[in-house]
């Protein structure tokens, strides 16, 4: 008698075992020697690894990436507190400013100081300047056409804005620095209260320095707090 052809071999889908598993999670209770026969590919080496050893080397792996987010955290918190505190040191000394030349200079003093930022520049209109009858000293400067005119083409069109710095343009934006023989960099803001009071330039000879992609929330604040120190200081001496 001819015998029969044995059935074809039956599979399961691992899919529907893994979701058969996760609505019974109550299945390995008593059988606890079946989760200790079983055996899975170790995730670094060649081989199988029991089902323990590999929850373990799992749950090292998330510590582990835990711990690194948390030190990027930790990081980024000492990051910013170190700023609030330059910042804070920065504005305490602006406000302590007598005229507008001491605020110009504690500026550029504290920018070098906490900021490591070599050069800036305070770029007022005549109808502000013209009011201290002494000329502005470095490096508060007399706001001419030509000299808006670059910077409003720099900001292109922003109010503030990290760029690139030509030798030619540092001639002309700080003229009271040093300029580098190659081209630098440079954060630009507008003062604005009400209307266009002026510019502020922070520069560095390093072209990395002030890059196009970093944020200028800071460049802008600063600018807030020197236009409206400006006109204080001027409003108190026609006073």
């Amino acid at each position: 008698m001819p015998q029969a052809a044995p059935e074809p071999r039956k599979t399961l889908d691992p899919d529907r075992v893994a979701e058969w598993l996760a609505r019974h999670p109550d299945f390995f209770v008593g059988r606890e020697g079946l989760l200790q026969s079983l055996t899975i590919p170790h995730p670094e080496t060649q081989g199988a690894t029991s089902l323990l050893e590999r929850l373990v080397h799992d749950l090292r792996k998330r510590a582990e990436g835990a711990e690194l987010r948390l030190e990027q955290l930790l990081d980024s918190a000492r990051h910013n507190e170190a700023q609030y505190r330059r910042t804070r040191e920065l504005v305490l000394a602006l406000l302590e400013a007598q005229d507008n030349d001491a605020l110009g200079q504690a500026l550029a003093t504290q920018l070098s100081e906490r900021f490591q930022t070599p050069a800036v520049s305070l770029w007022c209109p005549a109808s502000l300047t013209d009011r201290d009858p002494r000329p502005p000293q470095a490096p508060r400067h007399v706001l001419d056409d030509h000299t808006g005119q670059r910077l409003t083409a720099l900001l292109d069109g922003r109010a503030s804005r990290c760029t690139r710095l030509t030798p030619t343009d540092w001639k002309r934006l700080l003229p009271h620095a040093k300029a580098p023989t190659k081209s630098g960099s440079c954060a630009i803001a507008r003062m604005t209260l009400g209307e266009p009071q002026g510019f502020v330039v922070l520069a560095s000879p390093d072209p990395d320095h002030f890059r196009a992609s970093m944020d200028t929330l800071f460049t802008e604040y600063l600018a807030e707090v020197l236009v409206r120190l400006s006109v204080r200081l001027c409003e108190r001496d026609d006073g």
